[in-house]
């Protein structure tokens, strides 16, 4: 029997295909540690920790992310020792560094392998810093401050024995010393087949249900933020508006922030962009329909007849490749992490980040065109290259046996039956 452990602050995260095929396999034992946010998955032994609240400290600003990571470990520490008691002992781990849960494996776990995930690499300028200018960069102090949110993934980095990036991109962005040490391998999506029939689509906050043949415009990000391009979007929605009399515009996101700032006076970025088009927008046709549960997000997108992605130059979002994997015609913006996935005028649309009235136009015109190529195509192109069970896993299972080949032996890949439909396999879509 082999062991394999998974650190993560909100288990599974990305791990979430990997962990659940893992534990369905019996030559193996699978745990998890994560904090208070980490969900169970079934056969994955979870230990859970809580960081206690601590008061003001007292730490120069530039540490403070790092004592937080370093109280994170700490509690690692209690966490992999219950772990142990109970007769853990892994031969191989999976660890995300980004919240200092990596710091302490070593020392743990001497005799471990240790596989990073590396999601992004923060820099002061030149990447998602700086890249609107409408929002007041940083000066040294901030830039040093970013900077350092790095140091935590360095120290894993140089301890682990391979790191895994999901894009080439998010690999490009670590140093030119620890590249080599990193490894393409996105954690793969859970692709569905494109042609099954749409439904009717009902919320409260609509006025109707939507159906097939209806002019959808979808917009999903787990927060409305000008990170994912919400300003760039919503300015653009009068000119499509006016264009397309019918079209309806589903907005799918939380009001608060995941990875920018808040607005400088306070509120939402939903509530600044509402007041800066007062009078603009026919309100009657734009639907905030906040966060939704996995099912009513699928059938909202099979509904789609034009889905719009934005996004800074950071890290890309899952909920863009599951829109493609369910045949949604794209519309994204032309940025190096969204070109790795989408070919312009191929399997979806490329327009500049900041140019509404390109955005306008050409979301007005996939509303206008009966052709669906696109979309079939964006489906056809994600199932070949992020498909889990058929893509991904044999890379996994790959790199697990070159790390740990008794754990490889006992890992069996998926073999899709003749006789099965993937039509009827389940989206997990997150909101990312």
């Amino acid at each position: 029997m082999t062991d394999i452990l998974f650190v993560h602050n909100n288990f599974p995260g990305q791990y979430k295909l990997l962990a659940k095929h893992l534990a369905s396999q019996p030559g193996l034992r699978v745990f998890a540690i994560g904090s208070q946010t980490a969900t169970a998955i079934e056969g994955v032994h979870l230990q859970r920790y809580r960081l206690q609240a601590n008061a003001k400290s007292t730490v120069h600003s530039f540490a403070q992310r790092f004592e937080l990571e370093c109280r994170r470990a700490e509690q690692v520490i209690y966490a992999a020792n219950v772990l142990r008691l109970a007769g853990m002992a892994p031969k191989l781990i999976f660890v995300h560094p980004g919240w200092g849960e990596s710091l302490p494996l070593r020392q743990l776990f001497p005799d471990a392998k240790i596989c990073v995930y590396c999601e992004f690499y923060y820099s002061g300028q030149g990447v998602d810093v700086g890249f609107d200018p409408e929002f007041r960069g940083y000066g040294v102090d901030g830039q040093t401050r970013i900077q350092l949110r790095n140091a935590a993934t360095l120290l894993a980095l140089t301890e682990a024995d391979i790191g895994i990036a999901p894009t080439e991109w998010q690999q490009s962005l670590f140093p030119t010393e620890l590249r080599g040490k990193i490894r393409v391998l996105h954690d793969g999506i859970d692709a569905v087949a494109a042609d099954a029939a749409p439904g009717r689509f009902m919320h409260p906050r609509l006025p109707r249900a939507l159906n097939a043949g209806d002019e959808v415009v979808t917009f999903v990000s787990r927060s409305l933020e000008p990170y994912r391009g919400f300003h760039i979007f919503m300015r653009a929605l009068p000119s499509i508006l006016a264009a397309r009399p019918t079209a309806q515009i589903c907005i799918v996101g939380g009001d608060d922030v995941s990875y920018g700032s808040p607005p400088a006076g306070g509120g939402t970025w939903k509530g600044v962009m509402l007041r800066e088009l007062a009078g603009a927008l026919p309100l009657q046709r734009v639907h905030f329909l906040g966060r939704l549960p996995y099912e009513q997000l699928l059938t909202l997108l099979r509904l789609s007849r034009a889905h719009v992605y934005l996004t800074y130059p950071f890290v890309l979002s899952w909920s863009l490749l599951e829109a493609m994997a369910l045949g949604c015609t794209v519309v994204a913006s032309d940025v190096a992490p969204v070109r790795e996935v989408i070919r312009d005028g191929e399997n979806g649309h490329l327009v500049p980040f900041f140019d509404t009235d390109a955005l306008a136009r050409k979301t007005a015109e996939v509303l206008r065109t009966t052709d669906r190529s696109h979309g079939r195509n964006a489906a056809a192109s994600v199932r070949q290259a992020y498909d889990f069970e058929t893509r991904m896993l044999p890379k996994f299972i790959e790199l697990i046996r070159e790390l740990v080949p008794d754990a490889a032996a006992s890992i069996s890949s998926f073999t899709p039956s003749p006789t099965a439909s993937r039509n009827t396999r389940t989206l997990k879509v997150n909101h990312a």
